[in-house]
């Protein structure tokens, strides 16, 4: 029965962190056989991201802070977006008002929704660190990861040597979180790749919905390449680092601003 509650516990709490990508797997899925006359599908997307970021934040299930990170990331991923669409890497192509050289913001919201995840389950689940490298080297890591999704179309792909970096990095950080009283904890790159594992999941089921396209799906839905694994497991990372960072970042200025209340 311990492990049982356990496992319903953590489900719970893991579905309630997932509650942003959810309902944009369930809005594509939708808007693949339900129209709606004079808006198109990339522009409904958008609207109901946008509603439902509104009812999140009114509802307090997210905070004002966790929105300013979210903001963050969908930045990052409409500039990663624009990039990789002029390059050739996939292509969105339906017609919208909403599109920005090739590129619907409603797809912002696929990275944000990483970020609402990452938000949500630190907080739901206690989340906490130990053996966090130095900001410098985490930092530096999180923005040669995000270059070299640029750069490896005009340089040499080191996504090979950046994983190895990773593991020399995080070697001695633990993730721990909490379900119900009782806390675990995992080394923190397997967290990395069971996320990005899981994310891998969720592109195919949003391909397969014609979110958009890889260049070998033009002609029919196919399996996304598990290679992308590596390229979310990669990207995972890079925002485990911005919330990380940030979180700390609010930590130090909290204790900051009670010691100055002390005195």
């Amino acid at each position: 029965m311990r492990y049982i509650r356990l496992l319903l516990h953590f489900g719970y709490q893991e579905a309630m962190s997932c509650l942003f990508p959810v309902f944009i797997f369930a809005s594509l899925a939708l808007s693949k056989y339900i129209t709606i006359p004079g808006l198109a599908r990339y522009d409904l997307l958008l609207i109901l991201c946008l509603l439902f970021q509104i009812f999140m934040v009114k509802s307090g299930l997210e905070t004002r802070d966790e929105l300013k990170v979210i903001t963050v990331f969908h930045l990052i991923g409409l500039a990663l977006e624009l990039f990789k669409v002029h390059m050739g890497s996939w292509s969105y192509p339906e017609d919208g008002i909403s599109k920005i050289f090739g590129v619907p913001l409603y797809s912002g919201f696929m990275y944000a929704s990483v970020a609402s995840y990452l938000c949500q389950a630190w907080r739901r689940l206690d989340v906490s660190l130990t053996g966090w490298p130095k900001p410098v080297f985490a930092v530096t890591l999180g923005c040669a990861i995000y270059l070299n999704f640029f750069t490896h179309h005009f340089l040499i792909d080191v996504r090979w040597v950046l994983m190895a970096a990773i593991f020399l990095v995080f070697w001695n950080t633990r993730v721990f979180f909490r379900v119900t009283h009782e806390r675990f904890f995992m080394p923190l790159p397997l967290a990395y790749f069971l996320i990005g594992f899981f994310i891998w999941i969720a592109e195919n089921i949003a391909t397969f919905f014609g979110a958009w396209y890889y260049p070998n799906q033009k002609s029919g839905w196919e399996l996304v390449h598990l290679s992308k694994i590596s390229s979310w497991f990669l990207l995972v990372i890079v925002s485990f680092i911005i919330v990380a960072e940030l979180k700390h970042v609010k930590e130090r200025r909290s204790h900051s601003f009670d010691a100055n209340q002390a005195q």
